[in-house]
């Protein structure tokens, strides 16, 4: 017997965008689940041979050539808790990974960058964050040091990083919150060999990132995005001479800058709209914009080959992840990989209690509602909800629900003011905007109010545990996948860059100094409300949310009788297993079945 259509979707592999250096770009690297497991493979684009490189049990997501192409690095982590360090080896195979830079400590990755005659890496632990240079071949040694973020130019991006060094190694771009206010990071470039300042570029209250320098040596421009128009545009930075040039995008979504044409005469940008892309070109003599074609959907992830073309990261709701080049041919054609049917993501618009208009997806099941109904709240929660494939979102439409996503103040994509609405008010706007959501589905009669769950991770965990607590009234069950359960306990136990994520949500507090906000959007501090059968996923190793914080919440339901599940994997916040995933779901989807009238466990 064939294994039900939802198990396949999970098993059916995809990949990141495969990622080369300007010095070798036919020497590729990708990271896939060919395996059944996150790895890292090597690939060479012109003889078309592929090999896996890893094979850690934990899972790898982060891999890229060196500078000539020899070799591959990625960042190993031993536990899932985030903290390891890069290890090599040679891009054909046949000898032991070894440590890239062996000097430097085991600690959270904050991004590493490669030019010509130097490497520099960011490492950030118990003492602060470090920056790291290796010149010449010499062992690396300490630049920078600081208390706050501090982490190489791109390294959300993650890949072979092109906002760090400069084409020709000599400046070295660093995002920064040395302002204490991560949500709104700087910019500081230093000299790459000595750490010497030479320019920064920060505005108060807004948001300023790293995209990606000019390709061309000696060329000092490199592209970031700003907010002075109130939405994410590019704009180019000559650090050394002060200029600084917007430019002129007309779009109503932000818009970014992806890459560079190898000439450096024009930039590839990418504008979201409404949880959807568009690939752009901007012409930098002329500033004229035009669109390149690319399928409908989601771009995960553009770059220009050295010949113009471009390869991009792409999916939709209802078909899988795919790398695409800009005339929709399939670049990396995936083992094991088949295209199963799903329903496609409904764009979706409503009211919240104060009449602002708040943008999600919803996805039907075949048939007529109202249905029960599953609010999956993202997480981030500067984040946002995309027309994107999701397995997990299929398996629930297969068991008959009608699942709700929300971009609810805080989500990234419609305005600074709309996703700082959480500074200093965490745990409000959300709760109003996914319970208008929900209001809204029923209006439509496509939900049915008596079978409703409320459902999410990581952040959309720390929701879904608030909303159990103070609307007990509106959910027939509740999952939480490793979740914020107590705030104040979290915050002890997280990694050093995600203490200061927290204090900038908090408005430049710890949750200590904001005791009144703490007592009232702590999920902790509500659990004796929660009258809801809830199932709670928790990863042993997890350094975003932690395992401590997580019992502490599982042990007061416990000590009150409380119907509850508690499931632990031994990862950190994620799994990078298929068949871990698979798990997970299949639990979920079991504890829906007994909990939610009408509501099946698919077999095909």
């Amino acid at each position: 017997m064939a294994p039900a259509r939802w198990l396949r979707r999970f098993r059916a592999p995809v990949s990141l965008l495969p990622e080369w250096s300007p010095h070798a770009p036919d020497r590729a690297v990708y990271v896939s689940t060919e395996s059944g497991v996150w790895q890292v493979h090597a690939w060479d684009v012109r003889s078309g041979e592929r090999r896996q490189v890893t094979d850690h049990p934990i899972g790898v997501v982060d891999g890229f050539p060196t500078l000539r192409g020899e070799g591959v690095v990625w960042f190993q982590d031993e536990t899932g808790a985030e903290a390891g360090r890069w290890l090599v080896a040679r891009f054909e195979g046949g000898d032991e990974a070894r440590p890239f830079l062996p000097e430097l400590p085991v600690g959270w990755s904050e991004g590493l960058a490669q030019a010509p005659g130097i490497v520099a890496a960011a490492l950030s632990g118990e003492h602060g964050f470090a920056i790291h240079v290796a010149r010449d071949g010499e062992p690396a040694r300490e630049l920078l040091r600081a208390p706050e973020p501090l982490r190489i130019g791109g390294v959300d991006e993650g890949g072979y990083l092109r906002a760090g060094l400069s084409a020709d190694g000599r400046l070295l771009c660093l995002e920064h919150a040395l302002h204490d206010d991560l949500l709104h990071p700087g910019l500081r470039v230093v000299v790459a060999r000595t750490g010497e300042t030479v320019a920064d570029l920060r505005d108060e209250g807004l948001s300023v990132t790293a995209r990606c320098w000019s390709p061309r040596h000696g060329d000092g421009r490199i592209a970031v995005s700003h907010e002075r128009e109130g939405e994410e545009r590019p704009a180019l930075w000559e650090p050394e001479s002060g200029r600084f040039q917007p430019l002129p995008i007309a779009s109503p979504g932000p818009v970014w800058a992806a890459d560079w044409w190898p000439d450096a005469s024009a930039l590839l940008l990418v504008e979201l709209l409404d949880g959807r892309n568009r690939l752009l070109r901007y012409d930098l003599a002329s500033g004229e914009t035009s669109e390149l074609p690319s399928e409908p959907g989601v771009i995960l992830k553009a770059r220009v080959r050295p010949d113009g073309s471009v390869w991009y990261l792409h999916e939709q709701g209802h078909r899988p992840r795919s790398v695409l080049d800009e005339r929709g041919r399939e670049v990396l054609p995936l083992r094991g990989a088949e295209e199963l049917p799903a329903r496609p993501y409904v764009s979706w618009r409503f009211r919240n209690p104060h009449g602002q208009e708040v943008h999600g997806f919803y996805v039907t099941p075949d048939g007529t509602g109202p249905f029960p109904v599953l609010m999956l709240v993202h997480g981030g929660p500067t984040s946002l909800d995309l027309d994107r494939w999701q397995p997990e979102v299929q398996a629930y439409v297969d068991a008959g629900f009608v699942v709700g996503m929300v971009n609810y103040r805080g989500s990234l994509g419609y305005g600074r003011a709309w996703r700082d609405a959480l500074v200093g008010n965490i745990g409000g706007p959300e709760l109003e905007d996914v319970n208008a959501g929900l209001d809204d589905l029923v209006a439509r009669g496509i939900a049915d109010p008596e079978r409703a769950v409320i459902a999410g991770h990581s952040w959309g965990g720390y929701i879904t545990l608030l909303e159990l607590g103070l609307h007990p009234e509106r959910w027939r069950c509740g999952v939480a996948g490793v979740p914020v359960a107590d705030y104040v306990a979290s915050y002890e136990d997280l990694s050093p860059l995600l203490q200061a994520y927290d204090r900038a949500l908090l408005g430049g507090k710890t949750p200590a100094e904001v005791p009144e906000l703490m007592r009232e959007r702590n999920p902790i501090e509500h659990v004796d409300r929660v009258v809801a059968p809830v199932l709670i996923l928790v990863g042993r190793n997890d350094s975003r949310c932690p395992y401590r914080q997580v019992l502490r919440y599982v042990e007061r339901l416990r000590a009150r009788g409380h119907p509850h599940e508690l499931y632990e994997f031994d990862a950190g916040h994620a799994s990078f297993d298929v068949e871990e995933r698979i798990r997970q779901v299949a639990t979920i989807l079991d504890f829906l079945a007994r909990h939610v009238p009408g509501v099946r466990v698919p077999d095909a």
